[in-house]
């Protein structure tokens, strides 16, 4: 097999500054237009910004007292640098090595491709060096689905960059709960036992099953009627404990009851004390927010088990933007807010029973001082006490930004990542790339972490028709 020399474009490095470490023993290519398009977007405070001046970092740092000569044999891979940013410790064996353009190449492009284009210098310089024919298989690696397009008319190989993905495909994502066969309690009745605990109804189980579970994970048995979440699992023997009935009118929360197996599951993560995480996965209209805000609001108005509600997400317009916006943090964050102005007006509707527009705006006072409104941009350094923090539209934050927020976490506080990544609209985020499906893979091992992914909509049945056939 031909050895592989991988040419990265710059929104490789910009997405993923630590991709220099990700390709293993094979070597790696920096064309000179990739560090001009690095310095070009090094200003600012956005991600990209942060990510440019990061890649440069980690370069500089390579190249810390080596010679021009290092520089064209190539910089071993191998220097021992900080922890890249999602958390894996940079391999120290790699055996690849970085090398920078230090020649100019003669134009390769066709007349109808002009060179003076950034992505068309890059494509033109990898298709120089393939033509060179020193044996290598050149690949180009680009998040750029154009310029992969443009590569392959010319008759170059380019890639995406793939180990990003979290998973292969995102019908393999953790969903939160499993359903139990007709047969399991005759498998695992032995050595069955249980007991009660301040009004909670425990099982200690032993079987073969048991070890496909994870902590936080609800089992459920059409049939049987049965319903439990998983406390601890050690090999093949678990803790379960039975569910709240959030369906019954008398268990319902700030008015609100559940109306389907999947919105109790997601209530009874959002009332419990000893779950510090929750994401919540579904498509329009499943309850996400109604049951999020329903739940923080029980707790923080009524148990003042938490100081008040914090609501933010990221600001990505679906259309045009419409321009700067007046006024203080929260009020420009307010018509980003459309689904919580939304949920309120039926939470309050509720709550009051028909008392009327003077009870109507009672509550809604008393309700706009434990809910503030904040903005993602402002959320680094903070540490938030005794909050309720809801992170709205999180399939459009990178893993990178959704650990900034859930770091802001201080002692006492809940954090809900809700969202559906069907709906992305971040530039290079997919399914398999997105942060919340990130951190509801990385979190499913965690006891106090939650994940449901709610599957049936409520809001109406014009909605539930159009998001099936639309």
């Amino acid at each position: 097999m031909a050895e592989r020399l991988f040419v990265l474009d710059s929104n490789v490095l910009m997405h993923d500054p630590a991709s220099l470490f990700r390709f293993q023993e094979h070597d790696l290519y920096i064309p000179m237009m990739v560090l001009e398009e690095l310095d070009r977007n090094k200003k600012g405070n956005s991600e990209v910004a942060r990510n440019a001046r990061q890649a440069s970092r980690f370069m500089d740092e390579l190249m810390s007292e080596a010679s021009h000569e290092d520089i064209e044999r190539g910089l071993l891979l191998n220097r021992k640098l900080h922890t890249v940013s999602n958390g894996d410790p940079i391999n120290e064996k790699l055996s690849g090595r970085l090398f920078f353009q230090t020649r100019a190449y003669p134009d390769t492009l066709p007349n109808y491709l002009p060179g003076n284009l950034p992505d068309n210098n890059i494509l033109g310089t990898a298709l120089a060096m393939q033509q060179k024919d020193d044996g290598r298989r050149i690949t180009l690696v680009t998040k750029d689905i154009n310029l992969r397009i443009k590569a392959a008319v010319v008759g170059l190989h380019a890639e995406d960059y793939h180990n990003d993905k979290v998973l292969e495909d995102a019908d393999l994502l953790y969903r939160g709960c499993a359903e139990i066969s007709n047969d399991f309690w005759e498998t695992h009745a032995k050595d069955m036992d249980s007991w009660l605990e301040e009004g909670r109804t425990f099982y200690s189980i032993t079987g073969p099953d048991v070890k496909n579970w994870y902590p936080g994970e609800f089992i459920y048995s059409k049939d049987a009627g049965f319903e439990a979440i998983v406390r601890q699992v050690e090999d093949e023997k678990a803790t379960i404990e039975t569910v709240r009935d959030y369906a019954n009118p008398k268990n319902a929360i700030w008015g609100i009851k559940a109306r389907n197996r999947e919105q109790n599951f997601a209530l009874n993560l959002l009332m419990d004390p000893d779950i510090d995480f929750v994401t919540l996965l579904g498509m329009a209209g499943t309850g996400k927010t109604l049951l999020t805000l329903a739940a923080g609001l029980q707790q923080t108005v009524e148990e003042n088990r938490y100081a008040e509600i914090i609501m933010t997400r990221v600001t990505i317009p679906v259309g045009e933007d419409i321009g700067y916006l007046p006024g203080t943090e929260e009020e420009k964050m307010t018509p980003w807010m459309g689904a919580l102005m939304d949920n309120l007006e039926v939470l309050t509707k509720t709550e009051e029973g028909g008392g009327g527009d003077w009870a109507r705006a009672a509550t809604n006072d008393i309700l706009s001082n434990r809910i503030k409104i904040r903005s993602v941009n402002f959320m680094r350094g903070r540490t938030f006490l005794n909050r309720f923090i809801i992170i709205d539209e999180a399939q459009n934050l990178t893993s990178k930004q959704l650990k900034t927020l859930i770091t802001r976490a201080g002692p006492g506080t809940k954090v809900v990542c809700l969202g559906n990544i069907a709906q992305i609209d971040t530039p290079y985020l997919t399914e398999t790339t997105s942060g919340l499906t990130y951190v509801v893979d990385r979190f499913k091992n965690w006891i106090h972490s939650g994940h449901i992914t709610l599957v049936r909509g409520e809001r109406s049945r014009l909605a539930d028709y159009s998001s099936e056939i639309l």
